[in-house]
C-alpha cells in the first residue's frame, strides 16, 4: 500500500542517485516530491571566508542576476526528477533556499508538506571522518520526527 507523501532529498551526488533508485524499487507514494536545498552564493562566501579567518568584503548580490547557486540547484533538481521518472516515481520538482543548514531545510520542508517518509542517501562515513564531517542524513534522522529511508553507499 503506497504512502500519501514521500520527500526525496536530492543533491546530485552518487549517494542521492542511489537513494532515488532504491526508493523506486522499494517505495510507492500517491505524491512524491524531489527536493534540492540550496544556499545562496553570498552566504557560501561568508561561511567559507569565516572558516578561513579571512575578512570578507562587503558583497551585495545583484537582484537582477539570478544566483548561480539557485541556477545549479534547479538543474540538479531537474536531473533528479528525470532519474525518479526512470525509477518509476512521478516526482514533483521542488527547490528550497537553505537559511541555516541543509538538514534543517529538508526537515522544515517535510514538516510543511506533512510527508509520511523522507528518502536520503548517506556517505557511509565512520570513525574520524564521521566526526569531522557532519552527516545531513544523520541529522535528518535525528530531527525529522518521521520515518526516514536511508540508502548507504555501495561497497
Amino acid at each position: 500500500m503506497p504512502c500519501d507523501r514521500m520527500l526525496i532529498a536530492y543533491d546530485g551526488s552518487e549517494h542521492a542517485k542511489r537513494a532515488v533508485q532504491y526508493a523506486g524499487r522499494f517505495l510507492s507514494a500517491e505524491r512524491a516530491i524531489l527536493l534540492t536545498a540550496w544556499e545562496p552564493m553570498v552566504r557560501q562566501a561568508a561561511r567559507i571566508s569565516g572558516l578561513a579567518g579571512v575578512m570578507q568584503p562587503e558583497w551585495v548580490p545583484d537582484e537582477e542576476i539570478e544566483d548561480i547557486a539557485y541556477t545549479d540547484a534547479r538543474k540538479i533538481n531537474a536531473e533528479g526528477v528525470q532519474l525518479a521518472k526512470q525509477a518509476g516515481i512521478d516526482a514533483e520538482a521542488r527547490t528550497v533556499e537553505c537559511t541555516t543548514t541543509i538538514w534543517n531545510a529538508i526537515v522544515d520542508c517535510a514538516d510543511e508538506l506533512d510527508v509520511d517518509i523522507i528518502v536520503a542517501g548517506t556517505r557511509g562515513n565512520t570513525g574520524l571522518r564521521a566526526l569531522l564531517h557532519s552527516s545531513v542524513a544523520e541529522a535528518v534522522l535525528k530531527h525529522g520526527h518521521r520515518p526516514v529511508f536511508l540508502v548507504p553507499p555501495e561497497h
